[in-house]
This record gives C-alpha cells, sequence and structure tokens, in this order.
C-alpha cells in the first residue's frame, strides 16, 4: 500500500473505531454540533482526494475505450469504475466525473509540468476543503452552461469572484478581498452568484429562449423505491399546459387535502351533492394524488386511441403477469411487463376490464394458462353508448366525466359477465382501482347501474342511483 491510501487507511481505521465506540452518543448539544463541522470539513477533503484523482487519469476522466485507465481495470467507463470503488449510484458517478473534467490539467508537452485548471481559484478552494463537490458544480453549472459566450478573462473573473464568495468574502475589490469575511457560503449562495454573473456576461442568453428550451426538455422514470417510481422531467410550456388542462379535466375543485373517511357520515340534513342530488362523498385524495390518477387515466386512453404508432405490430399493450391460483385467492403478487416492482394481485383484477392492457395468468411451473384477449374489452361503439348512458364515474360525487373513465364489468368477465352494455359501467381510473377494497358495491338493474355506499358514507347502505334525473326547468314549467 503506497504512503498516500496508508494515510486514509488510518483515517478510515480511527473514524471506524470512534462508530464502533459509540462514542458519540454521550456528547454534548455543542459537541455534537463541533463533530459535524468536523465530518463536514473532512468529507469535503475526501471529496478533493477523490475529484483530483479521478481528474489526474490518462485519457481524461469522461473518456471510454480499450487502453484507458478505466478498462485497464475491467470497467467499460470512468462512471462504472467509481460506481465501483466509490460504492456510489450513477448519478453520484456522473458528478464526480463532471467535477474532475472541470479540475482536469493537461500537460505541457516539452516541460511536462501540469498546465493551469480550467477553473484555478475553485480547485484551490477544493483541495483545501472550503467547497465540496456540490459546491463547485454549483459554481461553476451556470457559466459552463452559457458556454464560448463567457470568454476566458471574464470565466477566470469568475472563478475569483466564485471562490473568494466560497471562503467568506462576499465582494472583491481590485483583487483585493473584503476586510471582514462573512461565513463560507452555501452551494445555493455559490449558484445564485453564478447565474447572476451569467446575466451580465452573457446580456442575450448563450442561445434563443426556444432552442434552450427544446435542449433542457426531458422525461425520466426512476428506480423503485417504497411501492412507487419517481417521475422527473423538464416540460415545454404548450406540454405542460396540455398536461395542466387535462388534469384540471380530470380532477375535482373539491378537494382540499386528505381526509379521514372514518369521521364521516351521510347526513341527509346537510350533505347532499348540488349536482346528482345524492348524499355528498368527499374525495379522501390530496391535489397531488388526483394529479397522479389523472395522469395514469390520460396514459390510459391514450393507449387505447387509434392514432397511437404500434409497438410490435399491435397497439402498446401493458401486459401484467399472474399466477392462476393468486388471481383465484386474490393473494401473492402480479407482475406489470418493463417494471421490476411486483404489484398487488388486485391490479391484476383491475386490468381486467381496461383496455391496452392484457393479462396473462400462469400456472404453478409456469405454464401460460390464460390469456386476456380483446374479445373481452368493451367496443367504442359500447364505450359510447355507456358513457352517454352513465355520463360521468358513477361514484356518488366524482364527477370525472364517461368519455374519460374505463368501463367495469359489473359480474365480472372471468366468472362469466358478458361484454354488454348491460354489465357495464363507468368508472374513473382511482375508483376502478380502488373498487374491491373501497367499499363500494355495484349492480344493474334492468340495465342501469345502482350504487351501495360503504357504512361510513351511508349508515344504511341503501342502493341508490348515481345520480338523479332532472328535467331542465322549461319542461318543469309545461
Amino acid at each position: 500500500m503506497n504512503s498516500t491510501a496508508a494515510v486514509l487507511d488510518r483515517v478510515v481505521s480511527d473514524l471506524a473505531g470512534l462508530v464502533a465506540a459509540d462514542a458519540v452518543v454521550g456528547l454534548s448539544e455543542v459537541e455534537k454540533v463541533d463533530l459535524l463541522q468536523a465530518a463536514g470539513q473532512a468529507q469535503r477533503l475526501l471529496d478533493a482526494v477523490v475529484v483530483e484523482t479521478a481528474a489526474s487519469v490518462d485519457g481524461g476522466p469522461g473518456v471510454s475505450g480499450v487502453d484507458t485507465f478505466p478498462a485497464r481495470f475491467g470497467c467499460r467507463n470512468m462512471n462504472e469504475l467509481l460506481q465501483r470503488v466509490l460504492r456510489i449510484d450513477a448519478p453520484g458517478a456522473s458528478r464526480v466525473v463532471k467535477a474532475a473534467t472541470l479540475m482536469h490539467r493537461e500537460t505541457e508537452l516539452t516541460t511536462g509540468v501540469p498546465l493551469q485548471a480550467r477553473w484555478p481559484a475553485l480547485r484551490e478552494a477544493l483541495l483545501d476543503g472550503t467547497i465540496g463537490i456540490p459546491g463547485l458544480l454549483a459554481a461553476t453549472g451556470p457559466i459552463e452552461q452559457a458556454g464560448p459566450r463567457v470568454g476566458v478573462a471574464d470565466r477566470l473573473r469568475a472563478d475569483a469572484e466564485l471562490a473568494a464568495l466560497a471562503r467568506g468574502y462576499e465582494t472583491i475589490v481590485a483583487d483585493v478581498p473584503a476586510a471582514e469575511p462573512a461565513p463560507p457560503a452555501m452551494p445555493e449562495d455559490l449558484r445564485v452568484l453564478a447565474q447572476v454573473i451569467v446575466t451580465y456576461l452573457d446580456e442575450d442568453g448563450a442561445e434563443p429562449a426556444d432552442e434552450r428550451a427544446l435542449r433542457e426538455r426531458f422525461l425520466t422514470l426512476g428506480r423503485e423505491r417504497n411501492g412507487v417510481i419517481r417521475l422527473h422531467g423538464a416540460l415545454l410550456p404548450d406540454a405542460a399546459g396540455q398536461l395542466q388542462r387535462l388534469l384540471d379535466a380530470f380532477c375535482s375543485p373539491r378537494v382540499d387535502g386528505p381526509l379521514d373517511p372514518g369521521g364521516v357520515a351521510f347526513r341527509p340534513s346537510d350533505a347532499i351533492d348540488d349536482v346528482t342530488g345524492q348524499p355528498a362523498f368527499i374525495d379522501p385524495r390530496t391535489a397531488a394524488q388526483k394529479r397522479h390518477d389523472a395522469l395514469a387515466a390520460v396514459l390510459m386512453i391514450a393507449a387505447r386511441h387509434d392514432d397511437v404508432p404500434t409497438l410490435g405490430g399491435a397497439a402498446p399493450t401493458l401486459v401484467v403477469s399472474v399466477t392462476a391460483e393468486d388471481f383465484a385467492t386474490g393473494a401473492g403478487w402480479a407482475h406489470v411487463d418493463g417494471i421490476d416492482t411486483p404489484v398487488p394481485v388486485s391490479v391484476a383484477a383491475h386490468t381486467a376490464c381496461a383496455g391496452g392492457i392484457q393479462r396473462v395468468l400462469f400456472d404453478a411451473d409456469g405454464r401460460i394458462v390464460s390469456l386476456g384477449t380483446t374479445d373481452r374489452i368493451f367496443t367504442h361503439h359500447q364505450r359510447r353508448a355507456i358513457a352517454l348512458r352513465d355520463k360521468e364515474c358513477v361514484i356518488p360525487g366524482c364527477h370525472v366525466r364517461a368519455t374519460w373513465c374505463e368501463i367495469h364489468h359489473v359480474q365480472d368477465h372471468a366468472k362469466g359477465g358478458p361484454t354488454h352494455t348491460d354489465n357495464g359501467v363507468a368508472l374513473c381510473w382511482f375508483h376502478h382501482r380502488t373498487l374491491h377494497t373501497s367499499g363500494w358495491e355495484i349492480r344493474m338493474r334492468d340495465g342501469t347501474p345502482q350504487i351501495r355506499g360503504p357504512a361510513w358514507w351511508d349508515p344504511a347502505r341503501r342502493w341508490r342511483h348515481p345520480q338523479r334525473t332532472r328535467q331542465p326547468a322549461l319542461v318543469r314549467r309545461t
């Protein structure tokens, strides 16, 4: 082991002993703050060691190929190598690579002496532990994004200004720091100053706003965590406007926040919905949850639309697989094609009525025993007829238009229920997804739906028409 690594090895050994001895528990609050400050300093210096090491490798930190530093250790590129040796995720490795690229110094050909880094003052601040990787990227990001429209001289002046702020000096006058330093700057402080500098140095922007916006647009699906997939992105204004209009159309403005259903009861005197004339149902979802459900409904509608491009010769189809035993008992898990996270079997039951989804049942040995086909999906003509009859989601108080709803088999198709207008009702995505666990019940009488709500909503548990037919005022007067 070389001497440099040996120094760090001793530090690691000391830290491991400190943590193992449970020495932190008995410290006072002041001592704990002092310890955090020392740990922060150590962490920033470790950032400097990692970045300097990555910046010094042959071929540059971002290069991949056969005869490069990462390849000699069995990795495709520096990102992969950093993930393995530092045990960090890909985004963390990308930040290290980006910082190393900024700190990389070329070598003078004749003397072999390293040349000045692209950001010399900030490099010094990194090496002495004033800033870490987050501060370095925050300070350089806006100016790097401006590109060649910020000249070398202006970039170096900005470098000195940002490094001074990082050390706690607010301004530089004639290249001399202010006499009374302020507290060291946070990464966000550095980012704000860098953005101000760009505004002055590049008044017209690096490029026309529309071109910049087109390049900045993106949409990503993250990794599963706690049973959900994070959605992250940046939409163009017209796309965001269209999405906002769709969400507004789906989401009732009556939702002000979450509500405990256990505290809600049917009170005939003052809990009547002014649209349906039925007992009022207060939606327990938050506004953010309703926006999620609206997006799910929009995706379902898009999947079954005639104008959507085909995938593998057919309309984009979500495949949900589940064992026949689990599907019959309602226990266990199902799997959605393309997503690693298992989902409850109730999701597979939900897919039984929705277009654009195919359900596949397996036995215990993995043999396909049932394959959902389009003959059990309501046709466009049937959907239009049911939408005309129901007008909106049949759950009282939910006013999602029927044309945006999914069509639910009241008697399950798997139990002999026909795909017929007399056996189909309109349910929004949320109420369709939660029907079997929410306490709502639906039955058909003479081709029209009747609804029975959960006991907390209506203790009498009476069957009701989802909405009362009202005659126009002109007809009533005659």
